[in-house]
């Protein structure tokens, strides 16, 4: 069995932990394969968006893998943050790396607005970028929201009791 999904790094392909990965190669974990903060194996994300999760893509600048995980898999759930098809794996290969215009065309081809909203809330976008989501989701009201009250830190964009998605929406946001 293998996941297809990505992996955040800081810009220097290092994880959280300091360690360094190069793309191309593959990283085999020892020990028991166990999911969290003080677990064991390599974590990965179906979706894009939630690799957020685990890097501040909006103050600072990250890296974005596609990855491939392989023989022994843990799928996570997170129902209390909303955040699904997480992974840790036994065997990580690095696929390759994104760049910035293929992580901004992921996020113009979400179809979901919870998904859309969480990577606007998660992921700093120039003025350009802001503009084609805007455009795009022009009809969307909570989306048009997310951006401004994140990308452009209109704090009262969600006055008088408006839905807000996105990582730090009700449980206080980093940001703010």
């Amino acid at each position: 069995m293998e996941v297809v999904g990505y992996k955040c790094f800081n810009k220097d392909l290092t994880n959280r932990y300091g360690v360094k990965f190069e793309v191309g190669k593959i990283y085999i974990a020892k020990g028991p394969i166990k999911y969290g903060n003080n677990g064991n194996g390599y974590h990965l994300c179906k979706n894009f968006e939630d690799t957020f999760r685990y890097f501040d893509a909006f103050n600072s600048e990250v890296k974005i893998c596609k990855v491939k995980g392989s023989e022994e898999i843990l799928e996570s759930f997170d129902d209390y943050n909303e955040y699904y098809q997480m992974y840790v794996v036994r065997k990580l290969e690095i696929l390759r790396l994104l760049t910035r215009k293929e992580i901004i065309n992921l996020g113009l081809k979400l179809d979901e607005e919870f998904r859309v909203t969480r990577f606007i809330s998660g992921f700093k976008l120039t003025e350009d970028e802001i503009k084609l989501f805007e455009q795009k989701y022009s009809k969307n009201n909570i989306v048009l929201k997310t951006i401004d009250y994140f990308q452009r830190k209109n704090l009262s964009s969600y006055r008088g009791g408006a839905k807000i998605y996105g990582q730090y929406s009700n449980k206080g946001s980093k940001r703010e």
